[in-house]
């Protein structure tokens, strides 16, 4: 299980530093791609495979099926940690989040998540100011 929230830089190359917590869930590479909310989701391997099994099952005949399996397919990479432990984030994932130099790496359970810092802190600040609603909303999903 992913948990937590790291600060790190992306270098100039974009490669960008996996907290070492979860590095050592990760094994030898990772899967990650574009996300949703203007991030990237990072997967380790048997958690992309399930998420794979569970898009292939989804209807081909589904127009939002078919974009969803677009979106998250087409950007995908396979990546590998370094001597220091960091991967290299392709120029179009970089460009999908917005990362330039500070990043926030933040654990989402099964995934985690990778975050422009700017963006990150707007997006919390947005969703602590509805947490509220967004609780009495989770109610309807047997929460």
């Amino acid at each position: 299980m992913f948990i937590g929230e790291f600060q790190h830089n992306v270098d100039d190359k974009g490669r960008l530093i996996i907290p070492a917590k979860f590095r050592n869930q990760l094994g030898d590479k990772l899967m990650v791609t574009r996300g949703l909310d203007g991030c990237l989701f990072g997967y380790a391997e048997n958690d992309w495979n399930e998420l794979v099994e569970k898009t292939q099952a989804l209807s081909l005949t589904k127009k939002d099926a078919r974009a969803f399996a677009r979106f998250l397919f087409a950007g995908a990479t396979e990546c590998e940690f370094d001597k220091q432990g960091r991967i290299n984030i392709p120029t179009p994932l970089r460009d999908h989040a917005k990362l330039a130099k500070a990043c926030v790496i933040v654990g989402v359970s099964d995934r985690f998540e990778i975050w422009d810092a700017d963006k990150w802190q707007d997006y919390n600040a947005a969703t602590e100011a509805n947490i509220d609603e967004i609780s009495e909303a989770m109610g309807d999903f047997d929460f």
